[in-house]
């Protein structure tokens, strides 16, 4: 048996007691994803790739910054240059990648599925995983769900428009062969896009006809995405997501608003101060809205997005050229959660930050809407984008474990549109339980193998079914 040579089964485990909780209490525990950006029509047509690149590098924007970074040229990245060429290009970036976790995530997923450890992806070593792992993709171990079964996957939440017709979700649904379930989050961040009139009165048409209405007040606009957001649920959907620079927090009146839409289907560009009126009106109803049917909020917080605009507008947007921002978080966010809790309407929610000098902030502000029927109503997201590799993910815990509960925290997601970013979730539960073995061999946590084996089961799989209310096999 080949020897490996990076990525051994103790891996990120530097304590005997980090060890013993990894294999015993980590390791077995399947995977509930709550949040991830996987192509619902794959997983419904269970979908087959011809080769790796396409089932590795395809859209993953983490690895098109690294291959940009290394000047390789846009054709063999997202452009029109052989799929072989485009490997052959990864594979000269990837010993670039030191101490980025481009290398561990590589070298983690060449491992599990493909079982690929007794070598380092370089040039001189691609033609050979190459070949192996296109054999292994043409058999039926490897196609969507054939992956997403090897690592254990029960559940997955995509991430999805309003006007989204769920016909992928529905078909898995009615699918008895599909082992797994696969529900659709409600992602209405174009209700909110007011800044260019144009697109925004498209996609509102577009919400027109999948409710089949005329909208044309502020009253129809609401009443069109509840029709909608009744939809989702119907279809097992019991979370929301909103992607937001920051939260909106401007004063705003009824009419006001309701003048605004008047405005804005017109095709008039509202003032900075009007949109943010705007956003703040739909965003709290946002909120009622899923109070009502008991989902999860999630609000993903501080992000710059498509900062280059000659590449914007050559490739389109979400390709890579995003970067943390800086913003004001607090008193916004705090007048918005607050406001919800005075009606007592506020859901459930998950705040993610995508600035780390944020961690302490957000953390904090969950103490202060807890609500005693639901324990850790208000969560402290896992560390996300451009926080999710190891250094990342132990400040959060340490957020968390210092201003919350991590008992109570519902662990780690994606966040991925790749089948084989699952290893995500092993990273994450061995780097928390190395830092619990860590912490027991400095005497600050107790030898307690079965109270600290409770709290990676919990935080790696118990809390996000409990939480979620998630319907699955025992």
């Amino acid at each position: 048996m080949a020897k490996d040579v990076f990525i051994t089964k103790d891996f990120l485990l530097l304590t005997k007691t980090a060890r013993e909780l990894y294999h015993r209490y980590a390791a077995p525990l399947p995977i509930i994803d709550y949040h991830c950006h996987l192509p619902p029509a794959d997983l419904a047509r269970d979908r087959r790739w011809a080769n790796l690149t396409q089932a590795w590098l395809t859209g993953d924007h983490y690895k098109w910054r690294a291959l940009r970074a290394n000047g390789v040229l846009e054709r063999c990245i997202t452009g029109d240059a052989p799929d072989r060429e485009k490997f052959q290009q990864w594979a000269a970036t990837v010993p670039l990648t030191l101490r980025n976790p481009l290398y561990h995530w590589t070298h983690l997923e060449l491992k599990r599925p493909f079982g690929i450890s007794d070598r380092l992806l370089n040039p001189a070593t691609a033609q050979g995983i190459w070949d192996e792992c296109n054999a292994k993709l043409a058999t039926p171990e490897f196609s969507a769900r054939g992956i997403l079964q090897q690592m254990n996957v029960q559940l997955v939440c995509t991430t999805d428009d309003p006007v989204d017709t769920l016909e992928h979700h529905q078909a898995v649904a009615r699918d008895p062969s599909c082992t797994l379930q696969m529900l659709p989050t409600f992602r209405p961040d174009k209700a909110m896009a007011v800044e260019v009139p144009q697109t925004f009165n498209v996609w509102v048409d577009r919400l027109a006809a999948a409710c089949n209405l005329d909208i044309r007040t502020f009253d129809g606009f609401l009443t069109a995405l509840r029709q909608r957001h009744a939809f989702f649920h119907q279809c097992g959907c019991r979370l929301s997501d909103h992607g937001l620079e920051t939260v909106p927090a401007a004063d705003y009146t009824g009419r006001g608003v309701t003048a605004l839409f008047r405005k804005l289907r017109g095709g008039a560009t509202l003032t900075p101060q009007a949109a943010a009126q705007f956003k703040t009106a739909l965003l709290h109803e946002f909120g009622v809205l899923d109070h009502e049917k008991g989902w999860t909020m999630q609000l993903h917080l501080g992000v710059l997005r498509n900062n280059n605009t000659r590449m914007c507008e050559r490739i389109g947007p979400d390709a890579g050229y995003d970067s943390i921002g800086s913003f004001d978080h607090g008193r916004p966010l705090a007048h918005f959660l607050d406001r919800l809790d005075r009606e007592e309407r506020l859901p459930k929610t998950i705040l993610y930050n995508g600035n780390p000098a944020d961690n302490e902030l957000l953390a904090a502000m969950t103490g202060n809407f807890q609500d005693s029927r639901i324990p850790g109503k208000v969560q402290f997201g896992s560390a996300w984008w451009f926080l999710d590799q190891r250094d990342g993910m132990e400040r959060q815990l340490d957020a968390l474990s210092n201003l919350g509960l991590l008992g109570r925290f519902v662990g780690m997601l994606t966040d991925s549109r790749s089948f084989l970013s699952y290893t995500r979730h092993e990273y994450f539960r061995r780097i928390l339980c190395n830092k619990l073995g860590r912490e027991v061999e400095d005497g600050l946590l107790p030898n307690d193998l079965r109270l600290l084996g409770g709290l990676v089961q919990d935080v790696g799989y118990n809390n996000a079914r409990r939480y979620f209310g998630f319907h699955l096999p025992r």
